[in-house]
C-alpha cells in the first residue's frame, strides 16, 4: 500500500505550514480591541481637560462682581455652558402669593426651596429665595421674611430643571414639585413673560431668618483620570497578552518550518535514491 508523499510514516501532514485564517482573524480582532481601548483612554483625557476648564470657568463666574441679570432680548441665547452660575443682580417686587415650594434636601435638613416670582420692569424672574423647613412651609408662618416693597436680589443664574426629580415627576395639579422647572411653574402660576432661568439668592439674611439663602451646591464629578487610566491599563494588558501569544505562535511556526525543511530534505534524498544521514 503506497503512502501519501505529503505525510510522514505516522500519517501526519508534513506540508509547509502557514498562519491559518482563524488565527489571522483573532489577531485582527485583538488589534481592533487594543485600538478601541486606547481611543477610550484618549477620549477620557480630553473629557478631563474639558471638565477642568468648566470648573475653572464656573469658579471665575461665582467670584466675579455681580452684573445685571440678562433682559428679555438675551433670554433666547441663555445656555448652561455660557451662563450657568453667573453672578447677577436684579430688582423688582416679589409676588409672594404665587410662590412655589420645591422639595429640597440641604445641609439644613429636608424641607423646601421657596421659588418666588420677582416682577421686574422687563418681565418676571423666578428667584429661589432659599430653604425653609417643612414646619415653616406655610407662608403666614414666615411673614417677616416676605417684603412687600421693592426688593433687590443678588445671586447665581441657574438653568431650569425640567421634568422632576429622580423617579418623581412634578405634579402641578397636586402642587407637588420635585425640581425647579421654570416653564412649568410659570404656567401653573399664571406668569407671563417669565425668564427661562431662575436665580439662586445669595446668603444675605432675610428678616426673621427665613428663607435661608446661599445654599447653592456647586460640585462637578471629575473621575475622568481614573477612567482614562483604567482604559489605558486594559489596553496595555491586552497588548502584552497579544504580543506574548504572537511570540509563541512565531516560535511554533519556526519549529514547524524547520521540521518541514527536514521533511523536504528527506524527500529529495529519496528521489535521488540515497538514505538520509
Amino acid at each position: 500500500m503506497s503512502r501519501d508523499p505529503a505525510c510522514d510514516a505516522g500519517g501526519n501532514d508534513r506540508r509547509p505550514r502557514s498562519l491559518q485564517p482563524a488565527t489571522l482573524a483573532i489577531g485582527a480582532a485583538w488589534v481592533a480591541c487594543v485600538g478601541i481601548l486606547l481611543a477610550l483612554g484618549a477620549w477620557q483625557i480630553e473629557r478631563r481637560a474639558w471638565k477642568l476648564d468648566l470648573i475653572d470657568r464656573v469658579e471665575r463666574r461665582i467670584h466675579a462682581d455681580a452684573v445685571p441679570a440678562p433682559g428679555p432680548a438675551a433670554w433666547p441665547a441663555i445656555n448652561r455652558a455660557d451662563d450657568e452660575y453667573r453672578r447677577v443682580t436684579l430688582s423688582g417686587r416679589f409676588l409672594h402669593d404665587r410662590e412655589t415650594l420645591v422639595q429640597a434636601l440641604t445641609v439644613e435638613g429636608s424641607g423646601y426651596w421657596v421659588m418666588t416670582p420677582l416682577q421686574t420692569a422687563d418681565g418676571v424672574v423666578l428667584v429661589n429665595r432659599g430653604f425653609v423647613p417643612a414646619d415653616r412651609r406655610d407662608l403666614a408662618s414666615r411673614s417677616a421674611g416676605n417684603p412687600d416693597g421693592p426688593a433687590a436680589v443678588t445671586g447665581l443664574l441657574r438653568i431650569s430643571e425640567p421634568g422632576g426629580g429622580f423617579l418623581r415627576h412634578n405634579d402641578p395639579t397636586g402642587n407637588r414639585w420635585y425640581s425647579r422647572d421654570v416653564a412649568t411653574i410659570a404656567s401653573a402660576r399664571g406668569l407671563s413673560q417669565a425668564a427661562p432661568f431662575f436665580i439662586d439668592a445669595d446668603a444675605t439674611q432675610n428678616p426673621g431668618g427665613l428663607p435661608i439663602g446661599g445654599l447653592t451646591v456647586i460640585s462637578f464629578a471629575n473621575n475622568h483620570l481614573v477612567y482614562a487610566l483604567t482604559w489605558l491599563t486594559l489596553a496595555l494588558m491586552l497588548a502584552g497578552a497579544g504580543l506574548q501569544r504572537l511570540r509563541r505562535a512565531r516560535s511554533d511556526l519556526g519549529r514547524a518550518t524547520a521540521q518541514d525543511m527536514e521533511w523536504d530534505r528527506e524527500q529529495d534524498m529519496r528521489r535521488l535514491g540515497a538514505s538520509p544521514s
